[in-house]
């Protein structure tokens, strides 16, 4: 037994015995929690401030599954109105640790109960009374929200397996590279067309290993620095220059343009990672001669920084999805253009290290837009002409 759960254990116990018959024929079932004016032994009356002091949602079941005590966590959660216990599932947990004993489970409460949508709650479920043949026992249960922690365990889950996946790629074919140039090892030509392949598996694998480390540095793995105001004009230009050459070598042309002197509050190594990502998504997409333009503005106390191309555009059923982890759209071309999958996912994150967010427009055969917004430190200064092709 936790601590936690043995110190709410010995409370109950402590006022049960005092209070159970004053509470069950005096205490209001349409009251608040607490009976302020029902008179309790000093210390049952201790033992029953203290349950409702306590942060975790604490709930005493009689041996006829009415509510002896509810603190007022538990009422908060909606889980007990008047003197019955409203999910079936606890009061499910109750019939079973009152036949055989303490009993440990998570259980998912209905959204509309507190109005706070659906949480989950590891429950400890404690039989009040012991030995070898107990009479029927009042139960106590003690939860507590672990909604965020399995969210987090299934997305550690999630990453770890997805990381294993991707890394395997890249890995495997360097493999079969090796063997392939040991077995041609008298053709030359072979040989150099063997390492081009190694040297192009060798910067895919290098590039999913710094993304890897930028992620998790985003995403938490590190404190976030402090935020300082950074000029949108030196992100643009330093996200351009690092995009320039691969959309040369596409014969494309990226274009700024849009509001000058936009100041946000951030980190600008974060917010031109997150524009440079977005340019890389751009020319990775678009072929032949086009522009890629990335223009920024101010609007409703944010600096938009959208990045518009006439690429081959978002199918409509993968356009929620393009911000997630090793998400792909087509996983050939991926394959071909030596795509992670992390570019976006790293985009979003850094959105919403600085209060902004991040969002598409798209249609297949006309390109894409992708907008981040990073709130304004200062009053915007009078708007230019924008580069923005396609309406965010």
């Amino acid at each position: 037994m936790s601590p936690l759960v043995a110190l709410v254990v010995g409370l109950i116990l402590g006022g049960v015995a005092a209070t159970t018959v004053i509470l069950r024929s005096r205490l209001d079932p349409d009251g608040p929690g607490a009976a302020a004016d029902v008179p309790l032994l000093p210390e049952a009356a201790l033992a029953r401030r203290l349950l409702d002091l306590m942060d975790p949602p604490v709930v005493l079941v009689d041996i006829d599954d009415a509510v002896l005590l509810a603190n007022p966590a538990a009422r908060a959660l909606g889980i007990v109105r008047g003197r019955r216990l409203m999910v079936p599932e606890l009061l499910g947990l109750v019939h079973d640790v009152r036949a055989g004993g303490n009993r440990r489970a998570d259980v998912r409460l209905p959204g509309d109960l507190a109005g706070t949508g659906p949480r989950l709650v590891g429950v400890h479920g404690v039989r009040l009374h012991s030995g070898a043949h107990p009479p029927p026992a009042p139960v106590a249960l003690v939860l507590q929200d672990v909604t965020e922690a399995r969210r987090v365990e299934a997305v550690r889950r999630d990453f770890v397996a997805n990381v294993g996946h991707e890394l395997k790629t890249p890995v495997g074919a360097l493999a079969l590279l090796a063997e392939a140039i040991e077995g041609a090892a008298d053709d030359p030509e072979a040989v150099q067309r063997f390492a081009g392949r190694i040297t192009h598996e060798a910067d895919r694998l290098a590039r999913l290993v710094r993304e890897l480390i930028d992620l998790s540095r985003i995403q938490g793995g590190e404190p976030l620095p402090e935020l300082v105001p950074v000029d949108i004009d030196t992100v643009l230009a330093e996200a351009a220059d690092r995009t320039r050459t691969a959309a040369r070598a596409k014969n494309l042309e990226i274009v700024v343009g849009g509001q000058t002197g936009l100041v946000v509050r951030g980190v600008e190594s974060q917010l031109a990672t997150a524009v440079t990502n977005l340019l890389a998504n751009a020319v990775a997409y678009s072929e032949g001669s086009d522009r890629i333009a990335v223009a920024a503005r101010a609007r409703s106390g944010f600096a938009e920084i959208a990045v518009t191309d006439s690429g081959i555009g978002i199918p409509r059923k993968d356009r929620t999805r393009v911000f997630e982890r090793f998400y792909r759209v087509d996983q050939s071309r991926a394959t071909s253009t030596g795509g992670t999958g992390l570019g976006l996912a790293i985009v979003k994150h850094v959105a919403s290290n600085h209060g902004g967010s991040v969002s598409v427009w798209s249609e297949e055969g006309l390109g894409s837009t992708f907008t981040l917004r990073i709130p304004l430190a200062q009053p915007a200064p009078a708007p230019v002409q924008s580069l923005e092709k396609h309406p965010s």
